[in-house]
């Protein structure tokens, strides 16, 4: 139905399968010619578990699982040459076989034989989106993220993200401009300030707090009678360190809690905007003016943003936020290609085609 948006997928390499994934993705990206995209996460719910007859890994393992998946996927999918299909009608060739690598892949956790059974879009392969700010997950993204979801908020703790995040990718080889750093922003948009505000008391009014609060007890330990919403988060809440998911979301949500002295309703009512990312309530000029600062600091290479209501969020974004980052030349008017890559500015990734065995490190 489009020709230029990119659509990026979640899929997981707790209990997914580096072959599948690789032939699912690499199908997507060709049939929309290069718009695709992954998302890549290591899924930390017990219940997701038991939906696969398995107990949950530790961090330590999930994380050493999808840095060995990420090394197969990206060996399948640069396995092709960019000539490998010749389409030559007359000969009856489709393919060089000589220039499609198997992967040969023996490691801990799979052994994976190839070749991919799909060749190279026009954007090469997917583009690989990783989101989480965790020590593992920060290392995972400077070795293989071409895009990073982010949730810091402000611009201090940003810049630090940023600075952290581009070093780490300097230091595994990489170009620190071949990974963007987006962080999340939920904008409430009003004509006014008082609209915006408006706006925002009629949302919070919309949330049931029931299940929230539920998933609050379970996260901090405490039972659900001790969290009164009316004050704040009491001081015997689980720590840090003995969370074994989502460790990063966790301690964002003590953060968000302590730093702005907020009562369990105000904290809940911040986490269901936005899931802990900041959520900005103001005119459309001051949105843009906060997106600029961002920015211009150093703090982000651009954003994801999470409209609270959709599509009327989105389209108040588009049609009021946009055109004035257009005329203060910090978006684009025109689209620079087609491909997912082109708009994010990162460069058509190389094949890697020879002999040889991938080991695992």
């Amino acid at each position: 139905m489009t020709t230029r948006i990119g659509l990026i997928a979640t899929a997981t390499t707790t209990f997914e399968e580096p072959y599948n994934l690789a032939r699912r993705f690499a199908s997507l990206d060709l049939i929309s010619q290069g718009r695709a995209g992954w998302n890549m996460v290591t899924t930390s719910a017990e219940a997701a578990a038991a939906n696969f007859g398995r107990t949950m890994p530790s961090p330590e393992e999930r994380y050493a699982r999808g840095e060995e998946f990420l090394d197969v996927v990206l060996g399948l999918w640069r396995g092709w040459r960019e000539d490998a299909i010749v389409a030559d009608r007359d000969t009856g060739v489709w393919g060089d076989p000589d220039r499609i690598r198997p992967l040969r892949h023996r490691g801990e956790h799979f052994q994976v034989e190839g070749p991919l059974t799909v060749g190279r879009s026009r954007q090469g392969h997917p583009v690989v989106v990783q989101a989480g700010s965790s020590g593992p997950g920060v290392a995972l993204a400077a070795k293989y993220a071409e895009a990073v979801f982010t949730a810091q908020r402000s611009v201090v703790e940003g810049r630090a993200f940023y600075d952290r995040l581009k070093a780490l990718t300097v230091k595994a080889g990489r170009n620190p401009d071949h990974v963007k750093i987006l962080p999340g922003i939920v904008p409430v948009l009003g004509g006014t300030e008082a609209e915006a505000r408006a706006a925002e008391k009629q949302l919070d009014d919309l949330v049931v707090l029931d299940y929230p609060l539920q998933q609050l007890a379970a996260q901090t330990g405490l039972p659900v009678a001790e969290l009164a919403l009316d004050e704040p988060l009491p001081q015997g809440v689980r720590e840090v360190h003995e969370i074994v998911g989502s460790r990063a979301r966790y301690e964002l949500t003590l953060n968000l809690a302590r730093s702005e002295n907020l009562t369990v309703r105000e904290l809940l009512l911040r986490l269901g905007g936005g899931r802990g990312h900041r959520t900005f309530v103001g005119t459309p000029e001051q949105v843009a003016d906060d997106l600029e600062e961002w920015f211009t600091a150093g703090a982000a290479d651009g954003f994801n943003v999470m409209p609270p209501v959709l599509p009327q969020g989105l389209d108040a974004f588009v049609d009021h936020v946009v055109p004035i980052l257009q005329r203060r030349g910090l978006f684009r008017t025109e689209y620079a290609g087609s491909t997912l890559r082109e708009h994010y500015g990162l460069p058509v990734p190389a094949s890697v085609v020879g002999d040889g065995v991938s080991q695992a490190g």
